[in-house]
Order: C-alpha cells, then sequence, then structure tokens
C-alpha cells in the first residue's frame, strides 16, 4: 500500500513526488514518456538554450557598437541541438537522481485509475495493479492541433511542424510561418529571426502576447518588427497546403508562404486517465479542483497543466506543494493573484498580476506608473537603443502593488521581486524604505514607486 500515487511525471508531479518522499510517504510515480514533462523535455528549458545562444550569437554581430568586434560569427543550428540534448539529459537525470534520494518508485508506463474501494484507490501500469491512499493527477497538456482544412495532412508531411519537432530542427530555415503569437511563438519567432530566418507570425487576436498588458504587448511588437519580424494580426487561418497558410484578415483572403511552419495556439489538457472510473468532475477535461488542489473525490487531487489554470511550470510546483502539503496535514492556500509569467525574447517580457485592463473591467481605483528602464544606469551602460520599461499598479485606497510589468534585460529575474510585492500587499511606503542595489536594472521599480502619488 503507497500513501500517495502520482500519474504524471512532470513539473507538478515530480516536485511532488520529491516533496512526500522528503516527509517519509510511500511514493509511487507514474511517467509513461521522460521524467520532467513537456517543460523539461519539450519546453521551457529546450527553449532557453536555443534563446541563448541567440542571445550569443546577437552579441558577436552587434558587438561593434559596444566597441567590441568580431569576423565571421555564424551559426551551427546542429551544434546548438546537441547542446541542447546535453542540457535536457543532465536534468532528466538529476531528477530522477532526487527520485532515488527520497525513495519514490518511478513506474515507466502509463497509468490508469481503475477504481476507489473503501477509500483505497487503485492505478493500473503495464497490466500491475498499485493501491494507494492518496492520489494526485498531474497528466499534464499536449500540444492543441484544430481543425483546420489541410493541418493533419501538412503535419504528416513534415511542413506543419509542433514545440516538440521545432526544438530537433537542425537546420535554419530561409523563412518560417509561426500560426500563434503566444508565449512559445513568440520565444521560437525571437530565435529563429535572430538566427537569419525570415518569420512570420499569423495571430488571430488584435495582440500578441495572450494575456499580457497592451501596452507591453505593443512596445514588444515593436522591438521584434524592428528586427524584421512580420505580424498579421486579427487573422484567422482556414487552410494548410504545401509551403504555404491561407488567412482571412479584414474580410480578404490572403496566403503566406515558407519552408516550415509552426502551430503554436495553445494547449489541451490530458486527461484521459481514467477520470469516471472513480466520478472525478472536469470541464472538458480541465479538471476541477478547491484551494488545496483536491478534486469532488476524497483524497483525489489534480495539479498543473491538467486543471487548465495556468499552464506554467512554476505555477505546478506551487500547486504540487499545497496538495502534498494538506495530505501531511499542514494548512496551505493555492493562491493566484500573484502568478509570474515570462516572455523569454530578446527583449524579455515579465508581467504580475492585474494588467491596466483588467484592473478597469473589475472596476479598481487605481494609479498607473510607467517609467523608462533608461533610468537604470545598468540597463543605459549594456543596451544600446534600448526602449525598455517598467510599469506598475497601485491601489489608490490601499497603496499597494496590484499588477507589475516590465519589458528589457533582466525582466525573467526581476518577476519574483513584483511577485513578492504583490502577494505581501506592500505598500509604496514600505517598498520606499527598501535598499536597492547600485547599479541594477531593479532600480527603476525605486524610481516608479517614488512617483505615486498619495491623495
Amino acid at each position: 500500500m503507497y500513501d500517495l500515487l502520482i500519474i504524471g511525471g512532470g513539473p507538478g508531479g515530480y516536485l511532488a513526488a520529491e516533496r512526500a518522499g522528503e516527509n517519509g510517504l510511500k511514493v509511487a510515480l507514474f511517467e509513461k514518456r521522460n521524467l520532467g514533462g513537456v517543460c523539461l523535455n519539450e519546453g521551457c528549458i529546450p527553449s532557453k538554450t536555443f534563446l541563448n545562444s541567440a542571445k550569443m550569437y546577437e552579441h558577436a554581430v552587434d558587438g561593434k557598437t559596444y566597441g567590441v568586434t568580431t569576423e565571421g560569427a555564424s551559426i551551427d543550428q546542429k551544434a546548438i541541438v546537441k547542446r541542447k540534448n546535453k542540457v535536457v539529459k543532465t536534468l532528466v537525470s538529476g531528477v530522477g537522481t532526487k527520485m532515488k534520494h527520497n525513495k519514490v518508485e518511478v513506474v515507466s508506463a502509463k497509468a490508469e485509475i481503475k477504481n476507489r474501494l473503501n477509500g483505497v484507490i487503485t492505478v493500473v501500469a503495464d497490466d500491475k495493479e498499485y493501491q494507494g491512499k492518496n492520489l494526485i493527477i498531474a497528466s499534464g497538456s499536449d500540444v492543441m492541433i484544430p481543425p483546420i482544412d489541410g493541418l493533419k495532412d501538412q503535419l504528416e508531411k513534415g511542413f506543419v511542424i509542433t514545440s516538440r519537432e521545432i526544438l530537433d530542427l537542425e537546420v535554419i530555415p530561409k523563412k518560417l510561418i509561426i500560426v500563434g503569437g503566444g508565449v512559445i511563438g513568440l520565444e521560437m519567432a525571437s530565435y529563429f529571426q535572430t538566427v537569419g530566418t525570415e518569420v512570420t507570425v499569423v495571430e488571430m487576436l488584435g495582440h500578441i502576447a495572450g494575456p499580457a498588458d497592451l501596452q507591453i504587448s505593443k512596445l514588444l511588437q515593436k522591438n521584434l518588427e524592428a528586427k524584421g519580424m512580420v505580424f498579421h494580426l486579427n487573422s484567422k487561418v482556414t487552410s494548410f497546403g504545401d509551403g504555404y497558410v491561407e488567412y482571412e484578415a479584414d474580410g480578404k483572403s490572403n496566403k503566406v508562404e515558407g519552408d516550415y511552419c509552426l502551430i503554436s495556439i495553445g494547449r489541451k489538457t490530458v486527461s484521459d486517465v481514467g477520470l469516471d472510473a472513480i466520478g472525478v468532475e472536469n470541464d472538458r477535461g480541465r479538471i476541477t479542483v478547491d484551494e488545496q488542489m483536491l478534486t469532488n473525490v476524497p483524497n483525489v487531487y489534480a495539479v498543473g497543466d491538467v486543471t487548465g489554470e495556468w499552464m506554467l511550470a512554476h505555477a505546478a510546483y506551487r500547486e504540487a506543494e499545497v496538495a502534498v502539503n494538506t495530505i501531511l496535514g499542514k494548512k496551505d492556500t493555492m493562491r493566484y493573484e500573484a502568478m509570474p509569467s515570462v516572455i523569454y525574447s530578446n527583449p524579455e517580457v515579465c508581467f504580475v498580476g492585474e494588467t491596466e485592463e483588467s484592473a478597469k473591467e473589475k472596476g479598481l481605483d487605481f494609479q498607473v506608473i510607467t517609467v523608462p528602464l533608461a533610468y537604470s544606469g545598468r540597463y543605459l551602460a549594456e543596451v544600446e537603443r534600448g526602449n525598455g520599461i517598467m510599469k506598475i499598479l497601485v491601489d489608490k485606497k490601499r497603496k499597494y502593488m496590484i499588477g507589475a510589468h516590465m519589458v528589457g534585460s533582466y525582466a525573467s529575474e526581476l518577476t519574483i521581486m513584483f511577485g513578492m510585492m504583490i502577494e505581501k500587499q506592500m505598500t509604496m511606503a514600505e517598498i520606499q524604505e527598501f535598499i536597492f542595489p547600485h547599479p541594477t536594472v531593479s532600480e527603476a521599480l525605486r524610481e516608479a514607486v517614488f512617483q505615486f502619488k498619495d491623495n
């Protein structure tokens, strides 16, 4: 008898296993592919190795601006993919080592829920039954493939690829079409545009970067367009053909051609794990949970992408901790008000909390403060022709930050600072008393908080 069964070895699953094992629980973790899930094997980490190589290449090519001349800089895509695979292998091995250290039994097979009788949950994997007192479902998500004319055929032919295949691409396409201007699409667009590909992004919405603040979204688009990227917004893809994508915009049919097309319009939950066998409530595969990540079935929890709440690895990490703490009898609650989001494009983008649009929609009384990152001496010293900004939203009555957004260097590393301030509802007066290290980009926040008008 296991204390905890976990279906899915991605961020939510393996962290839940680690935390439970650390606390002495007997754990079985089921993973049908590779430990680490999408994030580690074909998402967050692989894409960052690509983007780091692009950043180094851009520094070499543009070094003359900073007094450094490099001749003959070039991209070796095969070497980049090889390094990516090495990084992934190292991290996957690290997850496996942690599982062994915490005495977690890892079962490399697809798992399915069989039943729940007298409080005991049975899961079947490789025709073997496993019984446990608690179950965490962390089965993740997969690429969304919409029913668009020609898409299935072009996926089979290899013209259309997903986020999985593009990270194994060993050639630099001359032309790349990206359908979807969200995080994945923009990060891959940023990489390939930097290394010499002509990138065209086709997006159905009137803006890029999904839920990002519109001012931030527009500034990011401006920066990417300055590098040669082309955007077709308010454009609905109607069909895929051999080397082309057709879309409608303003009532007219248009066609864009390319060597490859990345489809990145979102992800769908993977919930084919036998939910009906024990009556787990879900909305088209999105498992319904409460603030402790508990489903409607006693002792059955769900974390990560399968809940459909925030499809982010760090959201899954925290959800896993809340679920395990609840199992251990520790009081804990999942909160999403200060969920950090990052787009690792160049320039980077981060956002936490309310956007100007969401705050207005909720009828909040707030003040918007926007400062150029040029207020930071470090930013000015390191970024030539930079137009980055930091934007905060402050609740006028309670005088604390409810949203923070940034375009520019080190945005990803500053996100946690914004998140902590929003989570802890720190007032502007409290933040003003902080000592910001000099020179750092974080000093732009000091400039912003001192611009708050307390009236």
